[in-house]
């Protein structure tokens, strides 16, 4: 059984669409391989920028809140 031929988005070049292929259906093997993750983007949070999000957090649910169901006079 002959597999379907694609056209890669990204860089243009002919393959095989076989199933099971991870990543995505219009993108080949070596474009579709996931990029290794930075440990250093993502930092651990200290407790004070914990409870500064979760204020940030608390106080735009308020306002959501109160702009959604206040009433109208």
């Amino acid at each position: 059984m002959a597999f379907p031929i694609r056209v890669c988005a990204v860089c243009s070049e002919e393959f095989e669409l076989k199933p099971d292929k991870p990543g995505f259906a219009n993108r080949c093997p070596a474009c579709s391989e996931p990029e290794p993750a930075d440990s250093t983007a993502k930092q651990s949070m200290d407790a004070d920028e914990r409870k500064a999000l979760t204020e940030a957090n608390e106080a735009r649910r308020r306002a959501m809140r109160d702009l959604l169901y206040r009433k109208d006079s």
